[in-house]
């Protein structure tokens, strides 16, 4: 192994080290807030639903996790299928970062894809992101 090997190896551990510690953050606030609504009742409300009347990409997210927590997974679905599919895009990206923090080699993403992904400027994943969420909130409030 060179030099430059075990470098770049480092570097992407620590990426990935970082990327999990985030997830870790996110789940946790989820998983209390989420806990909090199941056993009181108790949540935090919605500041753009307060001012549109409209419910945002990720209402029902409290109440979904609660859903999650019952076991109940067709009420998860009900309450925000986006969040929920989102959820599990998630928990399989954690993996991933988890194993390339253990530094274990899998198969990966194939070359040519790496370079075309990293070729997309961070504008438009931005603006993907975005658009997808408008594209949300307009399809659950519209219907």
């Amino acid at each position: 192994m060179t030099t430059h090997g075990a470098s770049a190896e480092r570097v992407v551990s620590r990426r990935a080290g970082t990327r999990l510690a985030g997830v870790g953050v996110v789940a946790a606030s989820g998983l209390a807030l989420s806990a909090l609504y199941q056993f009181t009742g108790l949540g935090i409300a919605c500041p753009f639903l307060q001012l549109t009347g409209w419910e945002c990409p990720l209402c029902g997210g409290t109440r979904m996790g609660a859903a999650l927590l019952r076991g109940d997974v067709a009420a998860a679905w009900y309450l925000n299928p986006v969040a929920l599919v989102g959820l599990g895009v998630l928990a399989v990206l954690s993996l991933v970062w988890f194993a390339q923090w253990r530094g274990v080699r899998g198969p990966g993403v194939p070359r040519r894809w790496r370079a075309a992904l990293r070729s997309v400027p961070d504008a438009v994943w931005t603006t993907l992101w975005l658009g997808g969420a408008v594209v949300w909130t307009l399809a659950r409030n519209l219907q």
